[in-house]
């Protein structure tokens, strides 16, 4: 199975930035396509941004166009979130996720096959 660990989250002050890190691995990790979503207390898990893994396709939540930047490095089997001038509607578990086919589409939970365990982002004064 394919793995996912998910890092950089933390305490950051409304204006700050945070850059996630996800590490895929296992045997045979070979994606699609990789997506963050995140989920608030009390929330729907949401989408946020994805990459495919091979022509580097993006898609991005509308509120954090501009905002946020995914990105990933083919080599070391890692995603990336840049996430810049935070605000505490950011606040939020993160999560990576991956899938080695396109189904219903990269801005769709459902589509992904693997699920990271979560990193927490807290935007606060």
């Amino acid at each position: 199975q394919v793995q996912l660990v998910e890092s950089g989250g933390g305490l950051v002050q409304p204006g700050g930035s945070l850059r996630l890190s996800c590490a895929a691995s296992g045997r045979t990790f070979t994606a699609y396509a990789m997506g963050w979503f995140r989920q608030a207390p009390g929330k729907e898990r949401e989408f946020v941004a994805a990459v495919t893994w091979s022509a580097g396709t993006t898609a991005y939540k509308d509120s954090v166009k501009g905002q946020f930047t995914i990105s990933r490095d083919r080599a070391k089997n890692t995603v990336y979130l840049q996430m810049n001038s935070l605000k505490p509607e950011d606040t939020a578990v993160y999560y990576c996720a991956s899938t080695q086919r396109a189904r219903l589409g990269i801005m769709f939970a459902g589509s992904y096959d693997y699920w990271g365990q979560g990193t927490q982002v807290t935007v606060s004064s």
